[in-house]
């Protein structure tokens, strides 16, 4: 079963310095509909404003993806880390038993847009560590790249059963994802035209993937995409 959700469906944020869509239930947003996706809790798209700084904050016992679509992400946080994600690049951070962090655009001049997903571990208390990797875009073109995987060697490991996948399509390109029974996919489009199992999606859009054996995706032009693999 695939469950469209539009663009437009998806709840949208206005502020000042930062805008966002948020696909599941968040700070003041709330959707009984949209709380959980087997482990998947958290799944945003936030662009924030040149030279923007969402301020230390904390979190505890959470499993935090962070892709960047565009621009360049600064992070640092209460381990004593900090660095900048470029287009493509992925951080994960087990906060497990406790963390700060902040989310910064790197740029005076120009926004900067990532994805930040929830993944719930395990177990709590878990020992915090923060990992980075940058992702050329030869590495996830014409395919799905694990980029974070507690089973996919080369992945960012993290504390669940649960992947994330980024791919670089070019018009035509047609790619196959299987799936296990018990397996439920949250797909997201970037950027571009596709269509999934045969259903148009647009950029923006987003689809749960529930009880299907197989994804066959097929890019109408030049697509850049990023899903969640998670056990229901």
């Amino acid at each position: 079963m695939i469950q469209l959700r539009r663009k437009e469906e998806i709840f949208h944020v206005e502020e000042e310095w930062f805008s966002a869509d948020w696909h599941f239930s968040f700070d003041g947003y709330v959707d009984p509909e949209n709380t959980l996706f087997g482990t998947l809790r958290v799944f945003n798209v936030d662009t924030l404003i040149p030279g923007a700084v969402w301020p230390m904050h904390p979190h505890r016992d959470i499993e935090v993806i962070t892709y960047c679509v565009a621009g360049a992400f600064e992070h640092a946080d209460s381990l004593g880390h900090d660095g900048v994600l470029w287009p493509g690049d992925v951080q994960h951070t087990t906060v497990g038993s406790g963390v700060e962090h902040s989310e910064i655009n790197h740029s005076d001049r120009n926004p900067m847009t990532f994805i930040q997903v929830w993944i719930l571990p395990w177990k709590g208390g878990l020992t915090p560590h923060v990992e980075q990797r940058h992702i050329r875009k030869e590495e996830r073109l014409h395919r799905f790249l694990p980029v974070v995987s507690n089973r996919s060697p080369g992945a960012l490991p993290i504390e669940q059963n649960a992947e994330a996948y980024a791919a670089a399509l070019t018009a035509g390109d047609r790619i196959d994802h299987r799936l296990e029974p018990g397996d439920g996919i949250y797909f997201y489009v970037i950027s571009g035209a596709v269509s999934l199992n045969g259903q148009a999606l647009n950029a923006g859009d987003a689809a749960k993937v529930r009880e299907e054996p197989a994804l066959t995706v097929e890019a109408a032009q030049e697509s850049e995409l990023f899903m969640v693999g998670v056990t229901l």
